[in-house]
C-alpha cells in the first residue's frame, strides 16, 4: 500500500517553502524535507502569495491509501519577518487549526493544537532556509487550514477539548495504512514467514510506541517481530491459526485499555470507553467519588494515570486492568495460545504486566542471540 504525509509534513513543507521565498525571493513550486521517518516527502507548492515582508503557500494533504478525511485538505503556512529579535522562530495556529482548552493533551492550554514533533519539523526546516540564506534575524509561521474547523467536527478534538479546528500531528511523518485488508494481509505474512522460520512464539505490539518502549526498556528490537496496528483481535486469530503457542501483546495504556472491555479492534471508530474503563476500576479499588469524577474528565490516560498516582492507588488500580486484559486476551484465543501482556504509559513507564510475562525476556534475549 502507499504511504502517506501526515499533516505535521505537509504543514513544515510549506513553511519551509515560504521562507526559502520570503528570504531568497525567488518562487519555488517544489519543496522537499525528510520526515523523522527519514523517508523524504517532494510537495508540490500551490497558492502561493508574496506580500511585503511576508509569503504563504499551501500543500495539499495526501494521506496515501490510509482512509482520512484530511486527504486533499490544503495546509497553508505564512511566513514573516519578526522585527528586533534575536533568531527565533515562532510557530503559532491559525484559521481551522484547533486551541487546546483542557490539560492533559500534547500541547498546553491555550496553545494551538500543533503538536510537538510537527513544532520540531517546521523549526528545523525553517532555521535550514536562514542558514542557507544566512539569515540571523527572527521569523513566524502562521500553519493554517481553512476547511479545518468543518473537518473537526468529524474528529475526536471537540470531545478532547480542542476548539475552533484540527490538530497538526504525526510523530513520523509518515501516514502508515492501518484500516486495510491489506494491512491485514502484512499482518499475516509477517506472522506466517516468523512461524515458518521456526518460531513457536511471536511478540506483537500495535504501533510505534510500543516498538520504542521495548527497545528503550528492554533492549528487544521489535521491528524484528510483527506491528498489529489495531487490529488485536484479528492478529490473535492469525497466530492461533498458523500453530503459534505463545504470544506477547506490548502497548500503550491508551490502546490496552479499551481490551479490558472487550474491544478488539482498538481504533477510535471502533470503541473507545478509555475513561469510564479506568472509572470503573478505581471504583472497585475504592478510589474516592472526586477523583473518579476527575478521571472521567480526562482528556488522554496520562492524565488519568497522574491522577491515580496522586491517590496511592495506581498500582492496583493497574493490575484490575491488567487481569481483565488477560480475560479477553485469553476468551479471544480460545485458550489455544498462552497470551502475555505488557502495559506502559509513556510518562511513567510500566504500568502493569501478566503473570507470566516475566518468562518473556528470557525468551526475547534468545530471539536477539539468534538474530545476531
Amino acid at each position: 500500500m502507499r504511504y502517506g504525509f501526515t499533516t505535521g509534513s505537509c504543514a513544515a513543507a510549506a513553511a519551509k517553502a515560504a521562507a526559502y521565498m520570503l528570504l531568497s525571493g525567488t518562487e519555488k513550486t517544489e519543496i522537499s524535507i525528510e520526515t523523522p521517518k527519514g523517508i523524504p516527502y517532494t510537495a508540490r507548492l500551490e497558492d502561493i502569495r508574496r506580500m511585503e515582508g511576508e509569503v504563504s503557500c499551501g500543500v495539499r494533504k495526501d494521506g496515501g491509501d490510509d482512509p482520512d478525511i484530511t486527504t486533499g485538505t490544503f495546509i497553508y503556512a505564512r511566513v514573516g519577518i519578526l522585527q528586533g529579535q534575536e533568531r527565533t522562530i515562532r510557530i503559532e495556529g491559525g484559521t481551522g487549526v484547533g486551541r487546546v482548552t483542557r490539560p492533559g493533551l500534547d500541547q498546553p492550554v491555550g496553545s494551538a493544537a500543533i503538536n510537538h514533533v510537527p513544532r520540531e519539523m517546521i523549526q528545523k526546516e525553517v532555521e535550514e532556509v536562514c542558514d542557507l540564506m544566512d539569515y540571523r534575524g527572527s521569523l513566524f509561521v502562521e500553519i493554517s487550514v481553512p476547511e479545518g474547523e468543518r473537518l473537526a467536527e468529524h474528529t475526536f478534538n471537540p470531545r478532547l477539548g480542542i476548539v475552533g479546528g484540527i490538530s497538526i500531528l504525526g510523530t513520523t511523518g509518515i501516514v502508515e495504512p492501518m484500516s486495510s485488508q491489506a494491512l491485514l494481509d502484512t499482518i499475516r505474512a509477517e506472522l506466517s514467514q516468523r512461524r515458518t522460520e521456526g518460531y513457536d512464539y511471536v511478540a506483537v505490539s500495535p504501533g510505534n510506541y510500543g516498538l520504542d518502549f521495548m527497545r528503550q526498556h528492554y533492549g528487544y528490537d521489535l521491528d524484528k517481530s510483527v506491528k498489529c496496528s489495531n487490529f488485536i483481535g484479528d492478529t490473535i486469530d492469525m497466530a492461533v491459526e498458523l500453530g503459534f503457542c505463545r504470544m506477547l501483546l506490548t502497548g500503550h495504556i491508551g490502546k490496552l485499555i479499551k481490551i479490558s472491555g472487550g474491544i478488539m479492534n482498538t481504533h477510535s471508530r471502533e470503541g473507545d470507553c478509555r475513561m469510564e474503563l479506568l472509572a470503573a476500576f478505581a471504583l472497585r479499588e475504592g478510589v474516592e467519588p472526586d477523583r473518579i469524577r476527575q478521571i472521567l474528565d480526562c482528556v488522554a490516560t496520562e492524565e488519568a494515570v497522574r491522577i491515580l498516582k496522586k491517590t496511592g492507588s495506581c498500582e492496583g488500580v493497574m493490575d484490575r486492568v491488567m487481569e481483565r486484559i488477560c480475560y479477553y486476551l485469553e476468551k479471544r484465543s480460545g485458550g489455544r495460545i498462552e497470551m502475555d501482556c505488557i502495559m506502559y504509559a509513556n510518562e511513567f513507564g510500566e504500568l502493569a504486566r501478566s503473570r507470566r510475562a516475566e518468562e518473556w525476556f528470557i525468551l526475547l534475549a534468545q530471539d536477539q542471540e539468534r538474530q545476531i
